[in-house]
């Protein structure tokens, strides 16, 4: 019997999803009607308006599938209502860097993810490394670029 993972994502995250679907629900009867306009004309083997319409089709039912999962499965995480002096799912944490710079990341599920705008996912490398850890812990990760090593400087729960 297989098991269900609850996938945590933040409130904005499973927001982000919602409207994806949304979005693309919107978008099947568009397609639908460039499948049956395709068919009207007529031979279907050589009709590349009705092949980009089908694989179009296939692609939205495919993406809806995903995201539905994944709606499914959502564990909405608020940050604000956690606390302690460990990193979790949701915390914001300050490191310093090798460099001694600072950096800051809040761990997020997969979806919110965008290390631009310092969200990381818990699943990423870093983020793995820094669950359970409290401040002063030192920490080195293997990344693509090599190895990296941070101290947990301060951790919130914003």
């Amino acid at each position: 019997m297989a098991t269900v993972d609850k996938m945590p994502m933040l409130a904005e995250g499973q927001k982000m999803l919602s409207d994806q679907l949304a979005l693309l629900k919107a978008e099947r009867p568009g397609v639908i009607d460039s499948i049956e306009e395709a068919r009207a004309h007529g031979d279907l083997s050589e009709n590349a308006e009705y092949h980009a319409a089908k694989e179009r089709q296939g692609q939205i039912e495919a993406m809806i599938g995903d995201i539905e999962d994944k709606l499914s499965r959502a564990q909405v995480i608020d940050p604000k209502t956690l606390s302690g002096d460990k990193v979790v799912f949701g915390a914001t944490v300050h490191l310093i860097d090798e460099d001694e710079k600072p950096v800051t990341y809040q761990l997020v599920g997969q979806t919110e993810a965008d290390a631009k705008l310092g969200r990381i996912s818990y699943n990423s490398p870093l983020g793995r490394a820094l669950i359970g850890r409290t401040i002063d812990d030192e920490i080195e990760v293997t990344v693509p670029s090599g190895d990296r090593y941070y101290v947990v400087s301060k951790i919130e729960f914003i």
